[in-house]
């Protein structure tokens, strides 16, 4: 069928397979050097307990059938391999089942770290990625033409993408309307990174051009992803400029990088395809038979994302096969980060020597600068500065934390940027302070050399011991 294929896109093909592979590598080495900590036997939210109340229907997963950290280990390595071999092109040396299968390994291995994740793995970008990880299993290699409705399906994601985020701006914080969003949103985005900064002191008007700008690449642009060439390849290339300018502007995780590998699969890159023979009768039929799953499974996405109650990052199916996204439907105008002490002492009290432990990539110490993660993610960086929004937020998994703390556990203290305390020598209490944060003026920084200032605002946790220590007098 003539009809089925795109042999124009063979190099679109490739590059968005490497790059969508990379981002599979950077996914399962956060998942292997994170877990113990987040989930693991002694995590602060254990896989164990988890499986144990929820049934595997609800949440497919390896994990349902077996547990331990050794096996969670082996799984997020043996991802993070398999990963790198596309990267490398394994999949165009084999036989085109082969090299399906082998894009189906990392798609379930992560689907089972996923569906297990809980709190630390609620981010939109985690099934983002396994939606888009779903459809390279049928992308093809180089026995056959890049299938003309996966390129389609793939173009799908990217629309809702953007056009959900697009909506829920519009119909959320009334900010986006009047254009001021960004006079806020660089000081209080979850992980600023080094140039938010600079990007917060831009010219007002700027920021109202940077809004209007968002608008048109959310709401129109996504439109013309649909229209012929080369409509399709300047809106998915204006597409991707604009994500680059978020990944300058702060840390979120890989959604900004999936989102640009996801575009760069509608370009048109140049390059001849080398000679492909003819496509298997039976690859045609699967193609054909998952596209025509995945168009009905895209009903509740579709009709969420016209609601007037639409919500954002919302997974319909426990294989992640079809979802909803969006961001910053809201945008808080104040930051409050959540400050973790700990002393020594016996008996706390105000004048008590408290230590400030630091987290890697949340703002601390007013004059440490925001280094750059992204696409790299910071689990329990990001959950604290929800834990600072709400302690709602924090109510599943902050008080197992402190007792880590309290217990100087190896695999919590390497979440951090730094302990203040030895490790032979942990705390006697810890408590938690919340604070007020601003980005300090050009005047203050040359001043003070400090990019923020922060103000005490009230306690967040009292100082708290261990159960079962006995204080001395």
């Amino acid at each position: 069928m003539n009809w089925f294929n795109a042999p124009d896109f063979w190099m679109s093909r490739l590059v968005f397979q490497r790059g969508l592979a990379a981002l599979y590598v950077v996914a399962f080495v956060t998942a292997a050097l994170q877990f113990r900590a987040l989930m693991g036997e002694r995590g602060m939210l254990p896989v164990p307990r988890f499986v144990e109340r929820t049934p595997f229907k609800r949440a497919p997963s390896l994990f349902h059938l077996h547990y331990s950290d050794r096996f969670f280990a082996a799984c997020a390595w043996a991802g993070c391999g398999v990963s790198a071999a596309l990267v490398a092109g394994l999949d165009s040396q084999l036989p085109l089942w082969a090299a399906m299968v082998l894009w189906l390994v990392p798609w379930l291995l992560y689907l089972s770290i996923v569906n297990v994740g809980q709190t630390w793995y609620g981010f939109g970008w985690e099934s983002l990625l396994l939606e888009v990880g779903f459809l390279a299993v049928f992308l093809g290699n180089d026995e056959v033409a890049p299938p003309v409705v996966v390129l389609f399906l793939l173009r799908w994601i990217l629309f809702r993408v953007e056009f959900g985020a697009g909506l829920i701006k519009m119909r959320g914080d009334a900010c986006w309307r009047k254009l001021t969003c960004l006079d806020f949103h660089h000081e209080t985005q979850p992980m600023p990174g080094p140039l938010s900064w600079f990007f917060h002191h831009l010219p007002r008007p700027l920021h109202r051009a940077e809004v209007a700008a968002n608008h048109v690449t959310q709401l129109a642009v996504p439109v013309l992803l649909f229209t012929p060439q080369p409509a399709a390849t300047a809106a998915a290339a204006l597409m991707i400029l604009t994500q680059l300018w978020l990944v300058l502007s702060g840390n979120f995780s890989w959604l900004n990088w999936i989102t640009i590998v996801l575009a760069l699969s509608a370009v048109r890159l140049p390059g001849d395809p080398p000679p492909l023979p003819g496509t298997p009768l039976w690859y045609e039929v699967l193609v054909l038979a998952v596209a025509a799953l995945l168009v009905g499974l895209s009903y509740q996405p579709a009709r969420n994302m016209l609601s007037r109650r639409q919500v954002m990052n919302r997974s319909f199916d426990p294989l992640h096969l079809v979802n909803t996204y969006g961001a910053f439907g809201s945008v808080s105008r104040i930051r409050y980060e959540v400050i973790v002490e700990g002393t020594a002492d016996e008996v706390p009290r105000e004048d008590s020597e408290w230590r400030e432990y630091e987290f890697r990539g949340k703002p601390g110490d007013p004059r440490r600068w925001p280094r750059q993660f992204a696409p790299y993610h910071l689990r329990l960086d990001w959950m604290m500065w929800f834990a600072a929004l709400s302690p709602a937020y924090a109510g599943s998994w902050f008080g197992a934390m402190v007792e880590r703390l309290l217990e100087n556990d190896r695999d919590t203290l390497r979440l951090l940027r730094r302990s203040p305390f030895p490790p032979d020598s942990p705390p006697r209490h810890i408590r938690a302070r919340l604070f007020r944060y601003r980005y300090t003026t050009w005047d203050e920084l040359r001043e003070t050399g400090a990019c923020w200032e922060r103000t005490y605002v009230r306690e967040y946790l009292p100082p708290t011991r261990l159960a079962g220590v006995a204080q001395r007098s």
